[in-house]
């Protein structure tokens, strides 16, 4: 497939191509899917590191379309990890609902990195949904002894089954029903997460929601609850 414009660009920046193939397949809910493949020598070309993420190229319409995608349990050693796809309207999630072993998919690595914030944290203060969760689990496991309160957005029941890979001795794990687009998220963290921060020179901020709700919760974390922005990390997954 060629990657038109965006492909072109990203070669510029000097992103590199990768080809991966699919190993394995697992339906974790109606809603999440879980494909397993082979990295078509990614992690040999720069080895892995938390919330490490590439770009998955999809056909939509005839035309190529990418979307960020962090990796799941990379393995360097045996060159595979997984992928997970919260299920919805797309061209990545039919390619996700489609997939078989045997079956390949184009990306483009180019952007990934991971800065861990120093002083190393005194707690992680974790905002998220479904979208996000791959990136949640590297981010927990890449601070494997620090404690963690982690407010989850759950679009749908089954959503609060979901595989959060914790330590419930060392993750606090508050599921909140998706409501009024967010607003309930907000409130929520707005109520409850002051009071969790002793310095916030110490603790580290993760909030990786839709683009709406992430900046109002950047906002707050910045202008109120005083968090300097080094020690937050706000991007917003979807719109």
């Amino acid at each position: 497939m060629a990657h038109g414009w965006e492909g072109a660009v990203l070669k510029l920046f000097r992103g590199k191509d990768f080809t991966f193939t699919v190993t394995d397949v697992e339906q974790v809910t109606e809603r999440y899917r879980r494909v397993r493949v082979t990295d078509g020598g990614l992690l040999t070309a720069v080895p892995p590191h938390p919330t490490m993420w590439v770009r998955l190229w999809f056909d939509r319409d005839g035309k190529p379309h990418q979307r960020a995608f962090t990796l799941v349990e990379p393995d360097a050693e045996a060159g595979t990890f997984g992928l997970e796809f919260a299920l919805h309207s797309g061209a990545a999630s039919d390619w996700a609902r489609a997939a078989q072993p045997g079956d390949t998919i184009e990306a483009t690595l180019q952007g990934t990195g991971f800065e861990p914030p120093e002083p190393a944290p005194s707690r992680l203060l974790v905002v998220g949904d479904p979208a996000a969760l791959p990136a949640i689990v590297s981010l927990l496991a890449a601070h494997p002894t620090t404690p963690a309160t982690l407010w989850f957005e759950t679009p749908h029941l089954s959503d609060r089954v979901l595989p959060f890979r914790h330590d419930p001795d060392l993750h606090e794990l508050r599921l909140v029903e998706r409501a009024d687009d967010g607003g309930r998220l907000v409130r929520q963290v707005r109520a409850e997460l002051p009071a969790l921060v002793d310095d916030p020179e110490r603790v580290y901020a993760w909030v990786t929601c839709d683009a709406a709700t992430t900046r109002t919760l950047a906002a707050f974390l910045r202008k109120e609850v005083g968090l300097p922005k080094r020690r937050l990390h706000a991007l917003g997954y979807w719109r």
